[in-house]
């Protein structure tokens, strides 16, 4: 049974293309940033509105069947139209518009205001991004992004401006044995594990619980109270100020690490003419905040 008294979602158009292209559910939904059972599902629910099965699981993955092959040129023909029937309509309209993302700690109030001083008839809106939003970009909920480096974002499906590096530090509880030190070097701290965060190094460089048995914490205040309850340790970029508002932590400079890179990212080949004139602005406004 199909569902043709509803419109054909093209969210689910594209996400039965990244399927294919991947023919692997898991790899699809890695890209998609979307969880793999959510994924199927919403599979299924386009397969019930074109009332035939477009994908069989099989050991290696997906493939597709003779219905899924009959759609797969179509499917990308209808995104491309539909992104083209966009960019028609913005062109027309000459309004000048983008959204920008950014990340957690990172503040872009200078560049935001500098871009609406040069372009003051444009429509300019921020979107403040946890590092679970990591799909802000592909899913062109945003225009461009500001964050920091590396991403979990394919570097050929993107455009990298660095905007600026910052140094790290260590972020530990009063009374733990660095807390007192001038600084700490990197081999000091070799063997840090990555932070859970689907942004690599968007809050937390670096993360490490000591200990067995402690879950990993989700939110930025949860990782703030393990650390300062002598429970984990993080290396932060000198930038992110939001440790001090602790009063039980301390930072401490670190020798020889690869500096955090901010970066601006946008959609490779995207026409919006207000992506450039972001990464001017921004190359313009923003600095390394002093240390």
């Amino acid at each position: 049974m199909n569902d043709l008294g509803q419109d054909l979602e093209l969210r689910l158009v594209r996400y039965f293309t990244v399927v294919a292209a991947h023919q692997h559910f898991g790899r699809a939904a890695a890209e998609l940033h979307v969880a793999q059972p959510a994924l199927s599902r919403q599979i299924q629910r386009l397969e019930r509105h074109l009332g035939a099965r477009l994908l069989d699981r099989v050991p290696q993955g997906a493939r597709l069947t003779p219905a899924g092959q009959r759609f797969l040129p179509r499917a990308q023909a209808l995104l491309h139209a539909a992104r083209q029937a966009e960019l028609a309509v913005r062109e027309q309209a000459g309004t000048e518009r983008i959204a920008i993302g950014y990340v957690e700690d990172l503040v872009i109030t200078a560049a935001v205001q500098e871009l609406r001083h040069r372009y003051p008839d444009a429509e300019i809106a921020t979107r403040y991004l946890s590092c679970r939003d990591v799909g802000a970009l592909s899913d062109r909920h945003v225009d461009a992004l500001i964050a920091r480096a590396p991403l979990p974002i394919a570097a050929a499906d993107v455009s990298t401006t660095l905007l600026y590096e910052e140094p790290r530090m260590l972020a530990v509880p009063r009374g733990h044995p660095l807390a007192d030190r001038a600084s700490v070097t990197a081999e000091e701290l070799a063997g840090e594990e990555a932070a859970p965060c689907a942004f690599a190094t968007t809050d937390w460089t670096s993360y490490r619980i000591l200990g067995a048995g402690v879950p990993p914490p989700e939110s930025y205040e949860d990782k703030l109270e393990l650390v300062a309850s002598g429970r984990a340790i993080a290396v932060l970029p000198v930038g992110d100020r939001r440790s001090s508002l602790r009063p039980n932590l301390v930072t401490v400079p670190i020798q020889g690490a690869p500096p955090s890179q901010v970066v601006l990212v946008s959609r490779k080949g995207d026409p919006n003419p207000m992506i450039r004139n972001l990464r001017l602005a921004a190359q313009a406004a923003l600095t390394a905040p002093a240390t």
